[in-house]
């Protein structure tokens, strides 16, 4: 964790948005919330005492640069408009939502009226 650069890998130079990171706990383990799915990531290793937010806040950085936050994955099917992949966080990251369609359910017809 400590090659993770907070400052350098925040859009726009502003660490403002992680002041609401810190570190939490799931079923008794450190865990970091990841918003963009909804759900915890947790920390199986040692957290230096004092220093809980901020290797919360690097581990949620260094899960949403990797590309495995569920809710990234899911940005190729539902975005509506253009925007990075992987957030800002990752520069040259591909763009997705540039010809979104709607879901279409197979075997479903809407109803008549």
């Amino acid at each position: 964790m400590e090659d993770i650069d907070l400052m350098a890998a925040t859009p726009g130079a502003d660490l403002n948005w992680l002041e609401d990171i810190e570190l939490l706990q799931e079923e008794g383990t450190p865990a970091v919330f990841d918003r963009y799915s909804n759900s915890f990531l947790k920390i199986y290793f040692e957290i230096p005492e004092g220093r809980g937010d901020e290797i919360a806040r690097k581990v949620l950085i260094k899960h949403l640069q990797s590309g495995n936050s569920y809710g990234i994955a899911l940005k190729e099917r539902h975005t509506k408009f253009s925007q990075p992949e992987l957030g800002p966080w990752v520069e040259g990251s591909r763009t997705v939502g540039t010809d979104w369609k709607p879901g279409v359910l197979e075997g479903w017809e809407p109803p008549q009226h």
